[in-house]
């Protein structure tokens, strides 16, 4: 291990670039942890990122649906490749603004990590439940935060999980301003809130803000072209208004939203939106939802979804309840927790546990969990002549 001057020295190399960023960007050195931490020859929200992508979470991520859930596509997007498409829009605009990458990036790639299966379908069913048992609501940006602060306990940066909490893309803003100053107290309260009653925040620092219009730019044309190739919609379904002021592809989409928000935003301590390209926008997010998002189509299995959920739910409850050891909810996920975590079994409610399970299981984890909960299991007659065999009961002879 590096030490002494070596030590030193590469550790100021590593954050030499950090006097060029601009006047309201966010150094590393003021990076706050819960917790005291050894320095390292990373920079602070470097070293969140890193930790971020080792963690179990983010390894989910593979087979997280975004919008087309059950769709035999291998070209559809999920989960992984929104994170991916979010952190280097984020940081094309961060770069040019003058803002830290290392910081966006960290906000980029673990912002969804809270998301359940089959998507915002997954959320909603999900909330339900969790509203049901008096857990309050579910939102994926406050399970983030669980996920990474609370179960996997990785001691992130304030303004890596405050950025994370606060990145909400689903809400149109032509103009984003940062909430700087806050405090742990602050986090835990506005996460404490959001779970309470959905109420949500902005974030902290510019880049959070840009993490939070990224979102959009990212998911707003790439769904759109991932419904012309399921055959959902055509290209010229798109109004005019959206076609003409922001394109119709996503390359020119992407393209004319990262220029718009860097041309609006220079020089300036909020991240913006020209006028026109951000009522151009709103009607892209509003085609998207009534002719995407809530299209009979897409929402065929939405009640069956929903059964599953209750059904799962209910399940492993009762599990919890009768200390079933062998069950997956302790296998897989209290006894892996317990490892960084040794008081969550005991500290947490039983409906927060399953919350939390449910939560971070995959599409094909979720669906394998149902198979293995109510589906009998084939076995090959050798078998089940062996178990017969061996209880007495008949003479295969």
């Amino acid at each position: 291990m590096m030490r002494g001057e070596l030590f030193d020295k590469v550790r100021q190399l590593n954050t030499m670039r950090e006097r060029s960023l601009a006047e309201g960007a966010t150094r590393s050195a003021e990076g706050v942890r819960r917790l005291a931490e050894d320095e390292d020859i990373r920079p602070s929200f470097s070293r969140d990122t890193d930790r971020i992508i080792h963690s179990r979470p983010y390894t989910r991520y593979i087979d997280k649906t975004q919008v087309f859930y059950w769709v035999e596509n291998d070209h559809i997007t999920h989960r992984v490749l929104h994170v991916q498409l979010v952190s280097k829009i984020a940081r094309q605009i961060g770069r040019s603004l003058g803002l830290n990458e290392d910081l966006i990036e960290a906000i980029a790639l673990g912002h969804d990590i809270g998301h359940t299966p089959f998507g915002h379908k997954g959320e909603k069913a999900l909330s339900k439940l969790c509203k049901e048992h008096g857990i309050g609501e579910f939102h994926h940006n406050a399970q983030s935060v669980i996920f990474l602060d609370r179960i996997e306990g990785l001691n992130l940066t304030l303004q890596v999980l405050d950025g994370i909490l606060c990145h909400n893309g689903e809400v149109h803003e032509q103009v984003i301003e940062p909430r700087p100053g806050k405090t742990w107290e602050d986090h835990d309260r506005e996460l404490r809130l959001m779970i309470e009653r959905g109420e949500g925040s902005y974030p902290m620092t510019l880049e959070g803000c840009v993490v939070r219009i990224a979102d959009t730019i990212s998911y707003i044309g790439r769904d759109f072209e991932d419904a012309i190739r399921v055959d959902l919609i055509k290209r010229e379904d798109l109004p005019s208004i959206c076609s003409e002021v922001i394109g119709d592809n996503n390359r020119d989409i992407v393209n004319t939203l990262i220029i718009d928000v860097i041309e609006n935003s220079w020089g300036r301590d909020c991240i913006a939106l020209s006028e026109e390209v951000s009522e151009a926008l709103a009607e892209f997010k509003r085609f998207n939802y009534e002719y995407i998002y809530e299209h009979p189509a897409v929402n065929r299995e939405v009640d069956k979804i929903e059964k599953m959920f209750k059904l799962m739910f209910e399940e492993f409850l009762g599990h919890l309840e009768d200390d079933k050891r062998d069950s997956r909810i302790f296998k897989h996920h209290i006894d892996l927790i317990k490892e960084k975590n040794p008081t969550y079994e005991e500290e947490t409610p039983p409906a927060v546990i399953v919350r939390d399970f449910i939560a971070g299981m995959t599409d094909k984890y979720f669906n394998d969990t149902m198979m293995e909960l109510y589906f009998p299991k084939r076995f090959k007659y050798s078998v089940i002549q062996k178990d017969i065999y061996s209880e007495g009961a008949i003479d295969p002879r």
